[in-house]
This record gives structure tokens, C-alpha cells and sequence, in this order.
């Protein structure tokens, strides 16, 4: 049986060669109901925002970092194939949380409608799928056409269809695509994840949704693993402030900025709505913690300087996940690795230096290389 020992000395991204694949489909085993019924958004709005939660078996199987940024790329991957906006997430040792958008499947549906919309759709599937896979089904589907058999081509679109903006779907293929990888990885049998998971409607502007994002987020500061959620690297918010573009537009939705308003006052916003949230609350005579949080010393300081984060610490926070690859100087050294390194990168590719914007032009850094990292 392999070890997680055995596996710590290859990279995270080695690790991770599975769970970034493009696979086939595959037949997903039924799981068990437990009989618990949902509150769905049924109304007349866009969409719908729910918090979900999920545990494994009994909480005794514990992910590693490995574990925990897979199941983050799977959720992520997933969100972007079924329509679902992922708005933030905490991974912990043996659950998750995610706050997710869902919104109404006809009104999504309309990016795949008129002459072209077959193709975009199938096309679509290639967030997911393989190439192979989608060029076998658009082939598939050409020859139905030839024996006249439109209807069933139909009834194959529909079921792909079926599977977009639907919270339980989307639930259902996250955690049974990452059993399948993790079982692969401990080589294990057995159900990983405990029933259902859990879910509660949110409603999708103002308090509410600020008090749950910030739940999420906060989760490893409750839990003792960090004075400062950003520096959790499995959450919405570190993963936002490390520069990950998807992360920051989603908790933008929180704070009431703009999509892109991350780095226009929705960093700062979001930082000072999880310190003022988040301040640990002790007993009577304010001696023992009997809720751990932020203290209330830092929720002060982080409101004084109104979220703002120094430019070394943004500098920290978008270098700290680097791994294979990495390389940090200015653009005349990085220019050079890229130079000596040129084999290792696509053809589209024209220069090594990506200027790192927190550091005010003075940093330059070279993204991950597709084989391995520079010896």
C-alpha cells in the first residue's frame, strides 16, 4: 500500500497529475439519499446563493495539503463546467464549506442558443472533458444525424443540459470525482464523504451574505490553524489575495463591488467585514477565550489602516503557493532563465517576465514551468 511518506518527495503538481487531467465520463456510482429534503429558490430571481457543507465519514479521514488543493481545483473546474459561481470556500482537515450561486438554468442556457449554439455548447464541455471525448461525441452525433435520428441527438443534448445550474449535481460529481482520486491516492475502498451534504439558502446581497462568506472564510482562524485568514491557503480569501483573478470576483459579489473591482476598494472592504466579524469572544471576566478568533487588538489595527495591506505583504501573499518553477528577480534575470529554459514553454509564449504589480515595478516573476522546475 503507498504511503503518504513515499509521495513526499515528489512536487504537489506530480501529485496532482490526476486530479488535473481531462478524463472520460464515467459511470457515477448512486449514493444514498438519507431521505433529507432541500429548501430550493423556486422565485422569480436570476439566482440563488446557498452555503453547503460536507464531512467525510464519521470526520476521521484527514486530507493533507495535496488532498486539500485538489479538491480545490476540482470544485473550481466544476463550478466552471456546470454554471455555478464559486464565491467562496474553505477547505478544512476533514470537511468544506462553499458559498455558491446557482442561477436558473434557462437563463444560462441562452449563451448555447441560436445557429451556433450546438457548437458552443458542445465546446463547452471541454472545461471538463478530454478532447478525444468531445470530438468522439460530436462524431457520434454527426452519424445519429445521418440515420435520421435527430430525436435521440436531442435527448443527448438535453442530458448534458441537465447537468448545468443544479446544486445537487454540481455536489454530487465534486465530491464523487475527488473520492475517486483520493481512493486512487491512499489506495482505499469505501465511501469517503458522510451522507449528504448540508446546504442553507442564502439570501444573496447584504447581511446575510456577509455573515456567511465571512463564516467560511473565518473557519481555520476558529479552528486555531491561523491568526489571519490569508494566510490559509485553501480559502476563498487567501486565494483572492494571491492574486487568483476567479476568487476575487467572487467575494467582489459580497462586498457590492464591481466583478473586477478586487484591487478598487473590494480587498479592503472584505478584509475589514472579516476582522470586524471575527474578533474571538471570551468569558464574563475576559480572561479565557472560549470562541477563538482574531484578537482584538489586530481587529483593530487591521480597521485603523482600513484593510489596506502593506506592499510587501501583498508581494508575500502572491509568491507564497509558487512551487516548481518559480523565479523572482528583476526582468533582466528573469528574462534569462527564460532564455536558457526556452524548450520548456509553449510557442505562444514570447517572453519569461511577468512584473509583479504589488511590488510597484521593481519584481518580475517567471510562471510555472510545464515539465519540471528549473535544476
Amino acid at each position: 500500500m503507498t504511503q503518504l511518506s513515499d509521495l513526499e518527495g515528489e512536487s504537489e503538481e506530480t501529485q496532482l497529475v490526476g486530479i488535473n487531467a481531462k478524463t472520460m465520463p464515467y459511470t457515477a456510482a448512486r449514493s444514498w439519499s438519507g431521505g433529507r429534503r432541500r429548501i430550493l429558490g423556486k422565485g422569480a430571481l436570476e439566482s440563488y446563493t446557498y452555503h453547503v457543507m460536507s464531512r467525510t465519514c464519521g470526520g476521521e479521514v484527514f486530507f493533507d495539503g495535496v488532498e486539500k488543493e485538489a479538491l480545490k481545483r476540482v470544485m473550481w473546474r466544476l463550478a466552471e463546467f456546470s454554471g455555478v459561481k464559486l464565491i467562496t470556500y474553505c477547505i478544512m482537515g476533514n470537511h468544506f464549506h462553499a458559498l455558491v450561486e446557482v442561477p436558473k438554468r434557462e437563463i444560462w442556457l441562452e449563451r448555447f442558443a441560436g445557429p451556433t449554439g450546438e457548437a458552443r455548447l458542445l465546446d463547452h464541455l471541454r472545461a471538463l472533458y478530454s478532447k478525444a471525448y468531445v470530438d468522439y461525441l460530436k462524431s457520434e452525433i454527426a452519424e445519429l444525424r445521418k440515420m435520421g435520428l435527430e430525436a435521440l441527438v436531442q435527448t443527448k443534448l438535453e442530458g448534458i443540459k441537465k447537468r448545468f445550474c443544479d446544486l445537487s449535481i454540481y455536489m454530487k460529481e465534486v465530491k464523487e470525482r475527488f473520492s475517486r482520486w483520493f481512493n486512487k491516492r491512499r489506495e482505499r475502498k469505501g465511501t469517503l464523504w458522510m451522507d449528504r451534504y448540508k446546504s442553507v439558502l442564502v439570501e444573496g446581497k447584504g447581511e446575510p451574505l456577509h455573515t456567511m462568506a465571512a463564516y467560511i472564510d473565518l473557519n481555520p482562524v476558529r479552528a486555531g490553524l491561523v491568526n489571519d485568514p490569508k494566510d490559509y491557503r485553501w480559502c476563498g480569501y487567501a486565494e483572492a489575495t494571491s492574486g487568483i483573478r476567479k476568487a476575487q470576483r467572487g467575494l467582489s459579489k459580497v462586498t457590492g463591488t464591481p466583478v473586477d473591482g478586487w484591487e478598487k476598494g473590494g480587498a479592503d472592504a472584505y478584509r475589514c467585514l472579516l476582522f470586524s466579524t471575527g474578533v474571538e469572544i471570551k468569558d464574563a471576566q475576559n480572561r479565557n477565550v472560549v470562541r477563538q478568533g482574531v484578537t482584538a487588538d489586530e481587529a483593530r489595527r487591521v480597521l485603523r489602516e482600513k484593510g489596506k495591506l502593506s506592499v510587501l505583504e501583498l508581494v508575500r501573499l502572491r509568491v507564497r503557493y509558487f512551487s516548481d518553477g518559480l523565479v523572482l528577480g528583476s526582468q533582466e534575470f528573469v528574462e534569462n532563465v527564460f532564455t536558457e529554459h526556452r524548450d520548456r514553454f509553449g510557442p505562444k509564449r514570447k517572453n519569461g517576465a511577468r512584473r509583479l504589480k504589488e511590488a510597484e515595478g521593481s519584481l518580475f516573476t517567471l510562471r510555472q514551468l510545464r515539465v519540471r522546475a528549473v535544476n
